[in-house]
């Protein structure tokens, strides 16, 4: 795949007079957009941001915020100081709604997060992900103090059939090259807002978000019921000598941190990933097998084929504690698909801008298994199948 050529990103010459800086950031009661919430307001950016918010009233909206952020148990974030007047309320799903709040021409940054994150058919894949991302960008393009707007993408949105170490580009392929409706969303997304006259556009694409360095699964579940699903069932899809690219969500909001605030940018496209520090699914099982106190899969893992799947389920109440037959087989077959493309995203760029490596997957598994005990393996599971 032929690389894009970085360009230099720095503030538009239509926005060289220096305004308040004034954030808006979508999505925060999500995953990603939360940790980028608490990083913000850990740096001292608590009064200069806006969120836009879901809800029927800003107070209601704030509570909603409040509640969200609350996972991230930070001891430095002033969560006391947030107020209903940093609420917009709205949704992407109709941005008309509010689309005429003054408070947007004021916004000198944005921290688009907001998506519907579902890798099963939600019907709302594409009305958010799509229509309604795109229309949002085209209105804050209108904004005049705004110089810069950092989306928020998916390094999955590549599609399979890629050659690893995945480059940064902007070539994406088609619908039908993609394993699901999510990364499809994201990669036409992408391919629209880049027509936008006068859009400051920067994309980040994150690769698997997995837990958060200290806190484990506290703030969300998401996808680490994989990797123990696997475990507990001895066998997936790829074999242990295969690795994955992911990275704790706090990382993954200081990454986007930078690429929001600071000045001068070499490039208007990031992966922000492990790159060559990927781990294999041998290191995973045996740090995941460690935390749990448990025998390692190692000499008796079995990498089953799309058409094993079938003789495998009566396993899965027995091993998983999981009657819901289908659930677990369509599991199964999609996060093994994603196993099987062994990408690593390449993080260059990101690491050219002078921020360091993540901490490997397995350094913080113990974090994510202490942080689940107890927690039931379908509960977890949901936070995906939304």
């Amino acid at each position: 795949m032929p690389l894009d050529l970085p360009a230099m990103v720095s503030c538009p010459e239509g926005h060289l007079r220096p305004f308040p800086p004034l954030t808006l950031i979508t999505g925060a009661t999500g995953f990603v957009g939360g940790a980028c919430a608490i990083e913000a307001m850990e740096s001292g950016k608590t009064q200069s941001l806006l969120f836009l918010v879901r809800a029927a009233s800003p107070e209601e909206g704030l509570k909603r915020l409040l509640e969200s952020l609350g996972r991230f148990e930070s001891k430095t974030a002033p969560l006391s100081l947030l107020t209903v007047d940093q609420i917009i309320i709205g949704d992407l799903a109709d941005v008309a709604a509010f689309a005429d709040d003054p408070r947007l021409d004021r916004v000198t940054h944005v921290l688009n997060s907001a998506a519907v994150a579902s890798f099963g058919n939600h019907p709302g894949i594409w009305p958010v992900n799509v229509v309604g991302t795109v229309a949002f960008a085209k209105r804050m393009a209108e904004a005049p103090r705004l110089t810069r707007f950092v989306h928020i993408g998916t390094a999955m949105a590549c599609g399979a059939g890629q050659v690893s170490p995945v480059q940064e580009s902007w070539q994406l392929p088609e619908t039908p090259e993609h394993l699901v409706p999510y990364t499809a969303s994201k990669a036409e997304a992408e391919r629209q807002m880049r027509a936008i006259p006068g859009l400051p556009l920067v994309v980040a694409r994150p690769s698997i978000v997995v837990g958060h360095s200290r806190l484990g699964c506290k703030p969300s579940s998401s996808i680490f019921w994989v990797f123990r699903m696997a475990q507990d069932l001895g066998r997936f899809m790829c074999s242990l000598d295969e690795t994955v690219d992911v990275i704790p969500v706090d990382y993954c909001a200081q990454a986007l941190m930078l690429l929001t605030y600071k000045e001068h940018i070499a490039s208007d496209l990031y992966h922000i990933s492990a790159g060559n520090g990927s781990a294999s699914f041998r290191a995973i099982e045996a740090a995941m097998a460690e935390a749990r106190h448990i025998p390692s899969q190692v000499n008796t893992w079995r990498q089953i084929r799309e058409c094993d799947i079938p003789s495998i389920v009566p396993d899965f109440k027995a091993r998983l504690g999981i009657a819901n037959r289908r659930l677990v087989t369509k599991a199964v077959k999609l996060y093994g698909g994603f196993s099987l493309l062994n990408y690593q995203f390449d993080n260059h760029r990101l690491i050219a801008e002078g921020f360091a490596q993540p901490p490997s997957f397995p350094s913080y598994i113990g974090h994510c298994i202490n942080s689940t005990e107890g927690l039931p393996l379908l509960e977890q599971m949901m936070s995906d199948f939304k």
